[in-house]
């Protein structure tokens, strides 16, 4: 599957500017080794965060734009940014690919949840499930196969569901634990409501808690609200953020993220988290 007709193919220069931002050197081509290497680059080079959500910024799906905020930029991005300018890059370089609204946590919330993720389905002497979006996610894609995947030490897996549709299981006590997606769900109108909705409703997940997450290797970085995790050999214990201070100074030393957001998104921490204490005390 192509891009959009309205969007239009991505040049070289910034297929070189993406390039340099993960790392990635040497000649790109459509195979399979050059998928290992942009996937693993991305992944390790550019956080996943939903800062601009949390703080009630704007964006949307265009891959233009995803590439100026994260490759010229610098910053980060959610699934619909990060998977959308992968994707726009893989066919820039040749890959032929689709791209599917998948559902995050489907098990639990039913069909409701499907478009609440982009997932991406790589083809070439087989099929490969690449997701660069998911921040806790694959670190290389995986064969489009059922069975269990071990990358550095983290185990990932996947389910055939039947009637279509499958499951990845992400690597154990992270969230997401999972998500579904079928080959014949494509549906753009399922991915754009879902992405309207999941940055403007206040009941969304990502206007109630501010994410950062960025692989280090083996060992996953996760800044969650106040408190910074990593998960992974020697990672040590979870790290409590004292102030606005602190947390431009976690972004940027963790996660390579510039600062000029850091006071907006503490003080929106602090607006969640009196929220949250005054509905306990409500309850009571």
């Amino acid at each position: 599957m192509t891009s959009t007709p309205a969007i239009p193919p991505a040049t070289a220069d910034q297929l070189a500017a993406y390039l340099a931002r993960i790392g990635f050197v040497g000649e790109p081509r459509p195979d399979l080794e050059t998928l290992v290497a942009v996937h693993r680059g991305h992944v390790g080079a550019i956080a996943w965060e939903c800062i601009d959500c949390f703080i009630g910024r704007p964006t949307g799906r265009d891959p233009r734009a995803a590439f100026d905020k994260l490759v010229t930029g610098g910053r980060g991005g959610w699934c619909y940014e990060m998977n959308g300018l992968f994707a726009w890059m893989l066919e820039a370089i040749g890959f032929s690919l689709t791209r599917l609204a998948a559902g995050v946590m489907r098990d639990r919330m039913g069909d409701q949840a499907i478009g609440n993720h982009l997932t991406l389905i790589v083809h070439l002497d087989r099929d490969y499930v690449a997701d660069v979006g998911l921040g806790a996610g694959l670190i290389e894609p995986i064969p489009f196969a059922p069975g269990r995947h071990e990358q550095r030490g983290i185990a990932f897996a996947l389910e055939d569901l039947g009637d279509g549709w499958w499951r990845f299981h992400n690597q154990p006590d992270v969230l997401p634990p999972s998500f579904d997606f079928s080959t014949a769900v494509r549906d753009e109108a399922l991915l754009e409501g879902a992405c309207q909705w999941l940055q403007s409703d206040p009941g969304s997940p990502f206007r109630q808690n501010v994410v950062v997450q960025r692989y280090d290797g083996a060992v996953l970085a996760s800044l969650v609200g106040a408190t910074l995790v990593r998960k992974g050999a020697d990672a040590g214990p979870p790290r409590p953020i004292a102030d606005a201070a602190d947390y431009a100074a976690t972004l940027a030393r963790e996660f390579g993220l510039g600062a000029s957001d850091a006071p907006a998104i503490w003080a929106r921490i602090g607006e969640v988290e009196a929220a949250k204490a005054a509905a306990a005390a409500a309850a009571d």
